[in-house]
């Protein structure tokens, strides 16, 4: 059976830039676990094609450009990893900046940290429900009522998804290794912008 490559096409056009400077391999899959459902394998699909992994998993710089750290799959923003202060935006055409890992970004709306999506129940998606998550897609809030996902979370294209294939890809995503990692909240913008 052909595996589908897995597409680098992030809402932030790392990914992109990477394939066409001939960057990195396309990330492997997680480790074998215990037989996928036919939901989980159609979420893994669905992850893949999204570009999940561009900001959600660390990268690390691979023999041939940057490259997602699939050992750190999907578990967002290393707690390790603090960033100093963001470069100041908005002069030119820099509208936003990230960091090295493609996990932490800056711009007018502050600066933001990619989430842990891994069913760490403390640090990450472990305790929500399918309609937790699905209610955080459709609303673009975090937990479904929280704080707003900001960008460059493309939930605004994501929320076109179906209930079906939104089920799908949250049920992949209790699959996958939970690891431990508790990702900064937000910080708001300077006032002076």
């Amino acid at each position: 059976m052909r595996r589908p490559l897995p597409l680098i096409v992030g809402g932030v056009g790392l990914g992109l830039a990477v394939l066409a400077l001939g960057g990195g391999p396309a990330p492997a899959p997680a480790a074998a676990g215990p037989a996928a459902s036919p939901e989980a394998e159609r979420g893994q699909y669905l992850v893949r094609i999204m570009g999940c992994n561009d900001c959600h998993t660390p990268w690390v710089m691979g023999s041939k450009g940057p490259e997602p750290d699939m050992t750190r799959q999907l578990s967002g923003h290393p707690e390790s990893l603090l960033m100093p202060p963001a470069p100041a935006l908005g002069q030119g055409p820099w509208a936003w900046t990230a960091a090295v890992t493609n996990t932490a970004f800056a711009g007018p709306w502050g600066v933001s940290f990619s989430a842990n999506l891994t069913p760490d129940a403390e640090t990450g998606i472990g305790k929500w429900t399918d309609a937790t998550f699905i209610q955080a897609i459709r609303s673009g809030r975090h937990e479904g009522q929280g704080r707003p996902i900001l960008p460059p979370m493309p939930w605004p294209q994501y929320l076109n998804a179906t209930d079906q294939d939104l089920r799908a890809v949250f049920a992949y995503l209790r699959t996958i290794p939970a690891i431990k990692n508790r990702v900064p909240q937000p910080i708001d913008p300077p006032e002076s912008q």
